[in-house]
């Protein structure tokens, strides 16, 4: 679901806006049939029904697709965190970015579901906060399923 190409390090950016752009040019790099603009519809559409944002610096931007076949995904680790509306009201430096296709209604959920057990682990976020590098990032997040880590 993500790709070495979707996971960028030491992002900078200065609002919730310019994030999902950054993210939505990353998702449509790595799903090539997608606009970064239809991308930024999709997320920001579903921006205005709640923030994604989970709390603890932690937000995963979603959304659903007609034009796509599997799951895609991208992450983001910020320099330094925004304000993204999240529920404890803290900034927010990492983002995963998720768009499934229209009908995946159940995988969907279930990828939710993963992507907040993955972020509930303090240790987990500390160490992709640590990296320094975009290969770093990736192999932590492409391995985490393996290890299963707890809070």
């Amino acid at each position: 679901m993500i790709s070495p190409e979707g996971v960028v390090c030491c992002q900078e950016a200065s609002s919730k806006k310019r994030v999902l752009e950054q993210l939505s040019r990353l998702l449509a790099s790595v799903a090539a049939h997608l606009t970064a603009e239809e991308v930024f519809d999709c997320l920001i559409g579903r921006e205005r029904l709640g923030s994604t944002g989970l709390g603890k610096g932690v937000a995963i931007p979603h959304g659903r697709s007609a034009a796509l076949d599997a799951p895609v995904g991208a992450f983001i680790r910020l320099q330094q965190g925004v304000d993204f509306d999240a529920i404890d009201n803290q900034p927010v430096d990492l983002l995963f970015a998720l768009l499934v296709p229209e009908e995946s209604t159940k995988e969907h959920l279930e990828i939710l579901a993963q992507l907040a057990g993955m972020f509930a682990s303090e240790s987990f976020c500390a160490r992709l906060r640590a990296s320094q590098s975009d290969d770093e990032l990736y192999d932590l997040l492409s391995h985490w399923e393996a290890s299963r880590e707890t809070a």
